[in-house]
Formats: structure tokens, C-alpha cells, sequence
């Protein structure tokens, strides 16, 4: 008994570092960030995008890119708003959920705190 409750502690115990090492890799972590920003990508673009931005793949098999890495469709501040604020290539637009303030600070968010930490 007190060894299958031992190999549970480590096990959970590997998984809590593992988490930890993979959350401190991607720089800026948008789970522990109290900005207004953060907590607008946690309502609506981390359904998609993923928790921390990585990308993911949806249930249906498409795959959503990565706001940190990889070779960016929209490279510049102006392109970044365009499709937020537009949508396109499978992202519904966001300029009737967000204000003209919000769409401007998820641009600075993606182009600045995601972008310019993680490359």
C-alpha cells in the first residue's frame, strides 16, 4: 500500500515539474499575468489559440497557429489588426466583440508581450 501511494506522489510530482519547466519556456506566461490584455486572450482567443498561445489543433483537425512562434502571416501591428479586427482564414472577426481600445491592446499583446518575448 505505502508504495503504490509513494509511486503516485512521484508521479504526480514529475508531472508538476514537467508543467512548471514547459510554462517557464514560453517566456511570458499568460496564466500568471493580471493585465487586462491576458485576461481578453483567456476569454477569447484561448479557445482556439491555446492556453499560452502555442497553437493547437480543434477537434475537427484544423490547426490553429502559434501567436509565439513559427513564420508569421501578419508580421506588423497594422496586419495583426486587420485580422483581428476582420477575421479571416478560419478566425471569426472580433470587432463587434471588442471595443476599437480593446482590438489596438490584443495587438500590442500578440505584437509585443508574445512575439517579441518568444522568438
Amino acid at each position: 500500500m505505502f508504495r503504490t501511494k509513494f509511486i503516485a506522489v512521484v508521479i504526480f510530482a514529475a508531472i508538476g515539474v514537467s508543467a512548471c519547466l514547459n510554462a517557464k519556456s514560453t517566456g511570458f506566461v499568460i496564466a500568471d499575468s493580471k493585465t487586462y490584455e491576458a485576461s481578453l486572450f483567456r476569454q477569447n482567443c484561448a479557445i482556439c489559440h491555446g492556453p499560452e498561445a502555442n497553437g493547437r489543433t480543434l477537434d475537427d483537425g484544423k490547426q490553429v497557429p502559434s501567436l509565439r512562434k513559427a513564420d508569421f502571416k501578419f508580421r506588423t501591428e497594422g496586419e495583426i489588426y486587420k485580422q483581428i479586427s476582420g477575421g479571416g482564414n478560419g478566425m471569426p472577426p472580433f470587432r463587434d466583440q471588442l471595443t476599437d481600445r480593446e482590438i489596438k491592446l490584443m495587438v500590442k499583446f500578440v505584437h509585443d508581450d508574445l512575439r517579441k518575448n518568444d522568438q
